[in-house]
């Protein structure tokens, strides 16, 4: 099959969404892969890596979209992608389609198959394609969290870790899946005073074993309000596989919070966790509202792109082959993973999706 690997065009998305050894191995393996001009510079991967690989290098997006029968890319299409996709192509990337209903409508019009890497689910529910991401966005959560408490930036100018003779910066946390209990383990590790509230006992007694300094809660509506008005930064990471992410902060809650405070929504991508959020870029990351600072950028892990792509490669690359050698509808995962089809909503989280 022609591969086709378009480069990103989101704003200051650095990610490509294969590297060239995993495009090399795909090569090997029969396909013809097609990389666009320059699509792996910003995750330090030159055209010459790729060429050197027997990958072929389009001129432009125009010829890399006419070569590819499957479109494999990072970040949902925008802009001239969606120009240039057509009814044949199979496309494989993130699309987080819940809470974007024009993109929706837009490939139901074009009539392609999109399987997006969010709802690729294994039998155990278990979502194999979102987890290296959120890791690094739940990372990436406290770090700019941090750096957004400075008092030079707007925040209250608490240090997380604090130290002797000082108090523990609070950091309350949202969901302990793949970003949140990432970015639990990363405050810990830092010296906060860490809330995790999470419904699952099992979750929540991992987060416990973190250490001493982190305490987990079920999120009842009273004691989620009490946590929060006291904490230095919340984190955001709540899912529901395919659908618009549920609020867990309402706005009297954020209203509530200390100025300067700081709000990470990690699940901005499917709409949001927090009442108060609205997307942001990498250019303008943040807001203020209610008194807080809201970052809200909806490709954080494209902050980092080498590691990134080198992350998201590993992971998808054996669904890549799958998806190339034609048998893949007889593979549940990546029938579970299909968003539309043909004209229709296929995936059923979005059945109910306005379009």
């Amino acid at each position: 099959m022609r591969i086709g690997v378009p480069r990103e065009t989101k704003t200051l998305e650095g990610r490509v969404a294969l590297v060239p050894a995993a495009a090399g191995d795909l090569v090997r393996r029969g396909h013809e892969v097609w990389v666009e001009q320059g699509a792996g510079l910003r995750s330090g991967f030159a055209d010459a890596e790729y060429a050197r690989l027997g990958v072929r290098i389009a001129a432009d997006a125009a010829q890399l979209y006419d070569r590819g029968e499957l479109i494999v890319k990072v970040k949902e299409p925008i802009g001239g992608d969606l120009a240039l996709l057509r009814e044949h192509h199979l496309l494989f990337c993130y699309l987080h389609l819940a809470p974007e209903p024009v993109l929706t409508r837009r490939l139901l019009d074009i009539g392609l198959t999109a399987v997006a890497f969010e709802t690729v689910a294994l039998d155990s529910g278990e979502l194999p394609l979102l987890a290296p991401m959120s890791v690094i966005a739940g990372r990436i959560a406290v770090q700019v969290g941090t750096h957004y408490l400075h008092q030079p930036l707007g925040g209250k100018g608490v240090l997380l870790g604090g130290l002797p003779s000082t108090a523990r910066g609070k950091v309350v946390v949202f969901g302990a899946g793949q970003a949140g209990g990432a970015a639990a383990a990363l405050a810990a590790a830092g010296g906060a005073g860490v809330v995790v509230f999470e419904k699952r006992q099992d979750r929540r007694d991992e987060m416990m074993r973190l250490g001493h300094n982190v305490t987990t809660l079920y999120p009842y509506d009273d004691l989620v309000a009490r946590e929060v008005a006291s904490a230095d930064l919340v984190v955001g990471a709540v899912l529901v596989t395919g659908a618009v992410a549920p609020h867990v902060l309402s706005r009297d809650m954020v209203a509530g919070m200390e100025a300067g405070s700081v709000l990470v929504d990690i699940s901005i991508d499917q709409g949001g966790c927090f009442e108060t959020s609205r997307p942001t870029t990498w250019a303008e990351p943040t807001y203020v509202e209610e008194g807080a600072i809201h970052f809200c950028v909806t490709n954080m892990p494209g902050a980092v792109p080498r590691t990134s792509s080198q992350a998201i490669c590993a992971a998808i690359l054996p669904w890549v082959d799958r998806l190339a050698s034609g048998d893949w509808r007889d593979h549940p995962p990546l029938l579970r993973g299909i968003n539309v089809e043909g004209g229709r909503i296929v995936h059923p989280a979005l059945q109910s999706t306005e379009v």
